[in-house]
């Protein structure tokens, strides 16, 4: 089967599955144990923190590992939130968040707190004056997302960061479509904390990571709690962190030639696309977006059921991110960026990976054509 799912998650890379085969043999102690197994995983455990800090710029001992990126957003916004709570009760984030975002600042407003939720543009891209007349005194935390799942739009982070900064606010992003992908450099942009997840990046499932500027005060969610420095509860899962580490380590240093690949390969799928005068339409910015997440419109046909005539046709795609399918509701993306119900059912996502080829989009654009054409 061909797979065009890689937004979804992507297979597990074989240096990633040599890391946790030999750290779950090797490293197999529990980082806490004072012994010498015990230290030997904790060294490890180390090790993996400078890595990741390395690849963001970052401070080592900012690093702290979760279950995934949902759960390091989670943490991320409510240890925050909360040590800054004193100064003020307002957040701000977008219409637009991934779905853990999107239901934790709903959650936080039935908790006292005030929540902007900032507009888009038809291209799924914030505006600055939007966000600048959003602060308020008791503003204290924004969460911005790096890049959309759907569409693959970038935000401008770096802007933004300015701004938050320039008016006291904390600055945290939802870095688990970017990373590894694109470069993220949190002294550069002015993050005071992001969250990324193994999975998106050919490592295991189950693991992810939260960085907070060591200088920012956080408020342990789970009170009493004594791995990662009190960030987490639970035995700190050091094989699948290591095999998270390696997998980063070999996209990261790859990076701009596989950008420069996929960006190809978009291409083709688009020029295909408008050369045969498909009736699909293009969605997310032309210019600040991902090259491997493209966001389709298919137009008179409900995204589920292009997508299931991939399937038959053996090609995986999907309706939008993976977190929110099966739901009857159409994607908030594309109502955010203007669409009807009726149109924001018509979407479809194809995203790219390291395994994806030239003949691939070709059979996929001649699927397409096939169900269009009917």
């Amino acid at each position: 089967m061909i797979y065009l799912d890689y937004a979804a998650t992507t297979p597990m890379c074989q240096e990633a599955i040599a890391a946790y085969a030999e750290a779950a043999s090797v490293y197999f102690g529990n980082e806490s144990s004072l012994h010498d197994i015990g230290t030997k995983a904790k060294q490890l455990l180390a090790l993996c923190r400078r890595e990741l800090a390395a690849m963001i710029n970052g401070e080592a001992e900012g690093i702290y590992f979760t279950s995934g990126g949902t759960e390091a957003n989670v943490l991320a916004i409510r240890s925050l939130a909360a040590a800054y709570r004193h100064k003020g009760n307002h957040l701000i984030t977008t219409e637009i968040e991934h779905a853990s975002l999107h239901h934790l600042f709903k959650q936080l407003e039935t908790e006292g707190y005030t929540v902007t939720y900032l507009p888009v543009d038809r291209f799924g891209r914030i505006r600055l004056a939007d966000l600048e007349r959003a602060i308020t005194p008791k503003t204290i935390l924004a969460s911005i997302q790096h890049a959309n799942s759907e569409i693959g739009t970038i935000q401008p982070l770096a802007d933004i960061g300015r701004l938050l900064r320039a008016h006291g606010v904390l600055f945290h992003s939802d870095c688990v479509q970017t990373f590894a992908k694109i470069q993220l450099d949190v002294q550069e942009i002015g993050l005071d904390s992001l969250s990324v997840s193994a999975h998106k990046v050919y490592g295991p499932k189950g693991v992810g990571a939260v960085y907070i500027n060591p200088r920012r005060h956080w408020k342990p969610v789970f009170p009493g709690a004594t791995h990662e420095s009190g960030f987490r509860p639970g035995t700190v899962n050091v094989p699948g962190i290591a095999a998270f580490i390696t997998a980063a380590q070999q996209l990261h240093r790859r990076m701009a030639d596989e950008q420069s690949r996929l960006e190809r390969l978009r291409n083709r799928l688009l020029h295909a696309i408008a050369a045969k005068q498909l009736p699909v339409a293009v969605e997310g910015h032309p210019d600040f977006r991902l090259a491997h997440i493209i966001g389709l419109s298919v137009a008179g046909y409900e995204g589920q059921l292009v997508m299931l005539e991939c399937n038959r046709a053996g090609i995986a795609i999907s309706t939008g991110s993976a977190c929110q399918v099966g739901l009857q509701a159409p994607s908030r993306t594309m109502l955010a960026v203007g669409k009807t119900p009726e149109e924001a059912k018509q979407f479809i996502r194809v995203s790219l990976g390291a395994a994806t080829t030239e003949a691939e989009i070709d059979q996929f654009v001649s699927t397409l054509e096939r169900l269009t054409s009917a």
